[in-house]
């Protein structure tokens, strides 16, 4: 293997890992709202979203431990669950965004809607991956997303244009979530190194499609475009904010409590 097919392969190893992460530590923030959703259906359809996002971070992880094993280096001999499970908080390298606290339903419906809009582009773009593993994730994926931002659109909808408690709760979410949503534009070194080569996909070139979409959804839904005066990043390089320790003590429990644990 030559010094170039050897670099691709690490980098094409971390960057399905930061996608799997990003998966991950959303998954779970979903799925604190199993039997707390305020409906029956909303219980159920939550955590079968919730699943849908753990599942895609196993498709990724999976893909880097067959890289690994033909890289080496600090994932070499290590499984799905040692990656997802044992690694500290330094080393996740989900965005920020995914990892916030659930808040209450109007919080997670806003993040899920700009994650969701957010995910139809980018697997969109992802599915045509030059790494036929990588499109293969993403079109499957990209299946799912459609669903999620259905749902997200609607709930969006229903409680921005809702009653004055609904509206000003969303308004209020929107308004904190907004400095974490330039992040999802921007470009690690990796995903800079894998872009000539088609591999990975250009963020910084979804901004426009998104921003537009996002602001049509917002005035229909009544409520107000934040001005965007604050922002905060740091997720790629494993700087992470104060909620993510406490998700992985959670997360992580029995894998420390019992090493070696499995269905």
């Amino acid at each position: 293997m030559s010094n170039t097919e050897s670099t691709t392969r690490e980098n094409t190893l971390e960057y399905s890992i930061g996608l799997g992460d990003d998966s991950l530590m959303l998954g779970q923030r979903l799925a604190e709202w199993c039997r707390n959703a305020p409906l029956l259906e909303e219980d159920l359809a939550i955590s079968n979203v919730a699943l849908d996002f753990i599942g895609r971070a196993n498709m990724f992880y999976e893909y880097a431990v067959e890289l690994a094993k033909v890289t080496g280096g600090v994932f070499k001999n290590q499984s799905v669950d040692d990656i997802a499970y044992l690694r500290d908080s330094r080393e996740y390298l989900n965005l920020l965004i995914f990892e916030m606290p659930i808040g209450d339903f109007a919080y997670t419906m806003t993040r899920q809607l700009i994650v969701d809009l957010f995910n139809v582009d980018y697997f969109t773009a992802l599915s045509a991956s030059s790494d036929s593993r990588l499109a293969a994730i993403a079109a499957k994926t990209l299946k799912e997303s459609k669903y999620h931002l259905r749902r997200s659109h609607e709930w969006a909808l229903r409680l921005g244009d809702g009653t004055e408690e609904s509206h000003t709760r969303m308004q209020n979410a929107v308004n904190e979530l907004w400095g974490y949503t330039p992040e999802l534009f921007e470009m690690s070194e990796t995903e800079l190194a894998l872009l000539p080569a088609g591999i990975s996909v250009d963020r910084a070139a979804l901004f426009d499609t998104w921003e537009a979409r996002v602001s049509g959804i917002l005035n229909e839904a009544t409520l107000d475009h934040p001005p965007g005066d604050w922002q905060v990043t740091g997720g790629r390089a494993g700087v992470h904010t104060e909620y993510h320790g406490h998700l992985l003590s959670e997360m992580q429990f029995l894998q420390r409590a019992y090493p070696g644990l499995a269905w």
